[in-house]
């Protein structure tokens, strides 16, 4: 990456401007802005307040929004093509572009989104960072479950369609309707009185049907969504232990746990027998006293 930021001009300038954007003291400055601009932008929403102190909100806006263009403009200066090989920069200097685009005529309606600004937190805040990365690996599983959830919920029209359909057109009377239906059931939502009840008045066994794609869908499938999602989270979190500890490793700092000391102890009292085993065979005077 070394070889992608720019070569130091007179000063090293460039060098100095990158380190210093991209240090934990601009970036906590970075995220407070952030905050300060989501709080003005909500406060823009109110007649009131605008009336009384509007032109210093939109005077801060702007200065967040310059600071932001500073900040983008340094990255880009110090890693220039590497930049857009970081998700989290392009995610950034996506934000950022929108806020630039001038908010005038037909294009008025891209002011209401500035406050997308508020959302590169999950870019500058570590622990944001690592929940959406733990989400984006998680996709490949949610995606699996969300086919076994499309395949159960077809599996149910058809059968709620021929089931109920005649008696309630409404709700079951094709299948777009019926997995609408179903889905509004899965959610728990006025399911037992707006939904099932009445059903079960024209067809009593109905509940052979709905209860169990009640537990198959709302209990167990859905369920199955946050297992892949924490097991994503905590492998997400010991990649970057590891990593963290071979950083520390290679810089001669790494501290173990107490359990790992244990053994180490161990190891070294096992060590020192050895070699006190060692001394006493090889000593004469040892072998004739034994």
């Amino acid at each position: 990456m070394t070889g992608d930021r720019q070569a130091p001009g007179p000063g090293g300038w460039i060098e100095r401007l990158g380190r210093l954007v991209e240090g934990p003291r601009f970036q906590r400055v970075i995220i407070t802005l952030i905050v300060l601009n989501g709080i003005s932008l909500g406060l823009e929403t109110s007649k009131a307040v605008m009336a009384a102190v509007g032109p210093a909100l939109l005077a801060f806006d702007k200065a967040v929004l310059a600071v932001f263009v500073v900040e983008i403009g340094g990255k880009l200066l110090y890693r220039r093509g590497s930049f857009f090989r970081n998700g989290w920069n392009v995610f950034d200097f996506v934000i950022v572009g929108i806020a630039l685009i001038p908010a005038s005529g037909p294009l008025a309606v891209l002011r209401a989104l500035r406050i997308l600004r508020v959302l590169r937190l999950l870019s500058v805040v570590p622990q944001m960072r690592r929940v959406v990365g733990a989400l984006l690996a998680a996709i490949p599983g949610l995606m699996s479950v969300g086919a076994i959830i499309l395949l159960v919920f077809y599996v149910g029209a058809v059968l709620s369609t021929k089931l109920f359909g005649d008696t309630f057109p409404d709700w079951f009377g094709t299948i777009g309707a019926s997995m609408y239906t179903l889905f509004q059931v899965m959610t728990l939502e006025s399911w037992s009185m707006g939904i099932v009840r009445p059903v079960m008045d024209a067809y009593p066994y109905s509940w052979l049907f709905f209860v169990p794609f009640i537990v198959a869908t709302s209990f167990a499938i859905l369920n199955l969504f946050i297992g892949i999602i924490v097991d994503a989270m905590q492998v997400v979190h010991q990649r970057e232990q590891d990593e963290a500890d071979a950083a520390a490793e290679l810089a001669g700092t790494y501290a173990p746990d107490k359990q790992t000391e244990l053994i180490l102890a161990e190891v070294r009292e096992l060590r020192a027998e050895v070699s006190a085993l060692r001394a006493a065979v090889s000593d004469p005077r040892a072998a004739g006293e034994g």
